[in-house]
Order: structure tokens, then sequence, then C-alpha cells
């Protein structure tokens, strides 16, 4: 069964759902479920140098900042073990050279642990992902050959595929992340429990024996 993940790499609820995912790929027997990640800019308008954190906050949420927001997040992400840490954060990237890493590590068999690193890079170090020398950095801490992630990020190479893969996820109704597409048909939006997905798996392989 094939699952197109649609994320952003600064999307909090993305890296939630991406820990519940595992807990019902965990319950499933190996090699039943192949998963693909694909792009979503949450905003795709932000400068390519991105945008100082306070700033975008302030665009965003006014004088409420986020916070209500991001205590829930934060609450939601200490359930998953994830130690989110905002005020490390600050500055918010154009997330398209990350989106591309994800890209290019899919070739080589890593994309799962570029997605990863890219999390916990961003939401637990507050770094940059939207640096290209973080971007290699963070390469090579999942497996990934530095100089060859550095003359790829430094080219337009599936530049414009991005581009075009995250205005088809648009185009076809997609409006927020995560977003989990399952056989090309259905689609699960949200960070979901594990058995929201387990549920789901077992209506279609019902669907398809009928």
């Amino acid at each position: 069964m094939r699952i197109d993940i649609v994320s952003d790499a600064i999307c909090p609820w993305c890296y939630i759902g991406k820990r519940r995912f595992e807990k019902a790929l965990a319950q499933l027997p190996p090699g039943e479920i192949s998963v693909g990640w694909r792009p979503f800019q949450l905003n795709p308008d932000m400068p390519r140098e991105g945008m100082d954190r306070g700033e975008y906050l302030r665009l965003k949420f006014g004088d409420r900042g986020g916070g209500k927001t991001y205590d829930a997040v934060i609450e939601a992400g200490r359930g998953e073990g994830i130690a989110f840490d905002f005020s490390a954060i600050k500055r918010t990237p154009n997330t398209i050279d990350a989106h591309r890493l994800i890209r290019h590590a899919d070739r080589g068999g890593r994309q799962d642990a570029i997605v990863e690193a890219l999390f916990q890079a961003y939401f637990t170090q507050g770094l940059n992902i939207g640096e290209p020398a973080t971007l290699v950095a963070i390469a090579a801490t999942a497996g990934l050959d530095g100089a060859e992630v550095a003359a790829y990020l430094a080219s337009d190479e599936d530049l414009e595929t991005i581009k075009a893969e995250d205005a088809f996820a648009r185009q076809i109704g997609i409006q927020g992340v995560p977003c989990f597409i399952i056989e090309r048909k259905y689609a699960i939006s949200g960070a979901q429990p594990p058995e929201a997905f387990l549920d789901a798996f077992d209506k279609i392989r019902a669907g398809a024996e009928a």
C-alpha cells in the first residue's frame, strides 16, 4: 500500500503526525506500506532568505503571538516524545530548499531520515533550515554526502518540480498539512491518532478484496 505524505518541514503538526503515523506502521507487517514525502509550503510567498521569527508571528497572529496555539502543540508533542522548543527558533525560513533536499534524499533511500532530521533541527534546535550550509550539515548527519548535497543545492535541480507539486497539492484541494494520501485515492487530513490510520487501512483492504 502506497502512502504519500504531504507536509512542510516547519509544520509542527506534521512532526506530530509523523510520530502517530509511525505508531500505526509499527503495528503492521514490515514492508506492507511504502511511504513518500510530498512538498507543501505553508508560506509559499516567504522571501528566499526567510523572515525574523518575531516579525513572522506578529504578521500571522497579531498581538497574540501564537501563544495558546503553540501551547497546544507543545502539549501534543510531549505526548509523542517531541521536545518542541519554539523559543530557540529565531528565523522562519523559506522551505523550498528543504523540500528539494527531501526529494534528493529519496534517490538514495534516505528520505525519511532527512525528514526526521529536518524536523529535529528546526523544532528542537531552532536551526535555520532555509540556509544551504545548515541543510548540508543536516544531510551529513542523516547519512548523505555533504559535498554532493552542497552541489545539488547550489543548482536549480528539482526546483520547478517542487513548485509544481506544491501548486498541484493546492489544486486538488489540500489547504493544510499533514495530509496522508493512500493509494492516490483516499486522504487522511491532520495529525490523527494511530487508530485512524489502522482503521483506514482495514477499510481500504476490505474494499480491494471486495
